[in-house]
Formats: structure tokens, C-alpha cells, sequence
């Protein structure tokens, strides 16, 4: 599942480190999202969507192909 973390991430200033405190993983956990290692269960996406304050549609894409 491709997904925009990674630069939401930048646009923020946070490191996966930060990213992971604020939704309740570890950094691995976000490291293995950001590189297609590992698709996050539905209550994640919506926390990582959440921390930074967008719908889940707009962070993950099922398709491939995430909305800029």
C-alpha cells in the first residue's frame, strides 16, 4: 500500500521517531510503513492519518497512486 508518511513526516519536521511516539509504535513500525514493508492495521492508519490531521484517503492509497 504506497503511502505519503514520509513527507507529511518532512512537511512537519518530525522524525519517525516523534511520528511513532505520537501515535503509539515503535519507530521500526513507521520505518516498515514509509517502505511498503508493512501495510498498518485499520485503528493505526487512522491514528497516523489523525496525528497529522488528515482523512486516511489522504495518507494511504490502496491503488499506488496517493493524491498530492
Amino acid at each position: 500500500m504506497k503511502n505519503r508518511i514520509r513527507v507529511l513526516r518532512a512537511e512537519k519536521g518530525w522524525s519517525q521517531a516523534e511520528l511513532a511516539d505520537r501515535v503509539y509504535v515503535s519507530r521500526n513500525s513507521i520505518n516498515a510503513i514509509e517502505n511498503g514493508r508493512f501495510d498498518p492495521s485499520l485503528p493505526l492508519a487512522f491514528r497516523i492519518a489523525g496525528a497529522f490531521g488528515l482523512a486516511v484517503e489522504d495518507v494511504f492509497d490502496k491503488t499506488g497512486t496517493c493524491r498530492s
